[in-house]
């Protein structure tokens, strides 16, 4: 079997040796760049299944090194970045980064990012006769089948609304991705919708008081406070 190939743009030496010799014995292919320019170089030539990027490079800022991947790829991009701030959070999402890890951060929690990065970047599956079959949802008792639109915890179906049952499968179709606010409001109520938070908020409450047996503690969707939300990545 094939290894996985990865990029990474990470200009600190120790970080990048770090990260390159975690990945390997895990077996991974690791290509390192470090620079924004000769990881744009790598990308178009070795076309990797998942890219490591940290944002504050010595020539290009991170940001428009994503915007030029997305101009012409969907390949995953984890951003591995010292900044802490909301707002960089957001706008690598926004420009279309898949996650956001900030340092530091485990050995662990890089693995499952990428795993679930991974997932993410496979194709749809078809039937012979050329109908989508889409991968359900299952994490612990939560399981979501995306083809017949049902929700079930614990075996017991959960009635949502048209509008709740959107949120849910929007989460779970990218589970374990962060979701900003502006691309959940865009994706549900349209592009011209008000970013006001408040209605995606009072949605979300009711989804979890559905679904979550303590909605202050989640076990399935959680809130990046100040970014938007993530959901448990699905076990499937």
């Amino acid at each position: 079997m094939s290894k996985f190939t990865i990029v990474m743009i990470e200009d600190e030496k120790n970080i990048c040796n770090f990260i390159e010799s975690a990945l390997e014995r895990h077996d991974y292919k690791v290509n390192t760049a470090r620079n924004g320019r000769d990881g744009l170089a790598l990308i178009n030539s070795i076309c990797p299944d998942v890219i490591l990027l940290d944002l504050g490079l010595p020539d290009l800022d991170g940001i428009d090194i994503i915007k030029s991947v997305r101009s012409w790829t969907a390949i995953p991009i984890i951003v591995i970045s010292a900044r802490t701030q909301e707002q960089e959070k957001v706008a690598a999402l926004d420009f279309g980064a898949d996650d956001y890890i900030t340092k530091p951060f485990g050995t662990s929690e890089l693995l499952a990012r990428i795993r679930t990065a991974l997932r993410h970047g496979k194709p749809t599956v078809s039937t012979a006769c050329g109908s989508v079959v889409q991968t359900p949802y299952q994490s612990g008792d939560l399981f979501i089948d995306f083809n017949k639109r049902m929700v079930t915890l614990g075996g017991n179906k959960i009635h949502l609304t048209q509008i709740e049952y959107k949120l849910v499968s929007l989460l779970a179709e990218n589970s374990g991705k962060v979701l900003t606010y502006d691309f959940i409001i865009s994706h549900i109520w349209g592009p011209f919708a008000d970013n006001n938070n408040q209605i995606l908020r009072v949605n979300m409450a009711h989804i979890r008081r559905k679904i979550e047996s303590n909605p202050a503690e989640p076990k399935y969707i959680f809130t990046e406070i100040g970014v938007g939300y993530r959901m448990m990545e699905s076990e499937i």
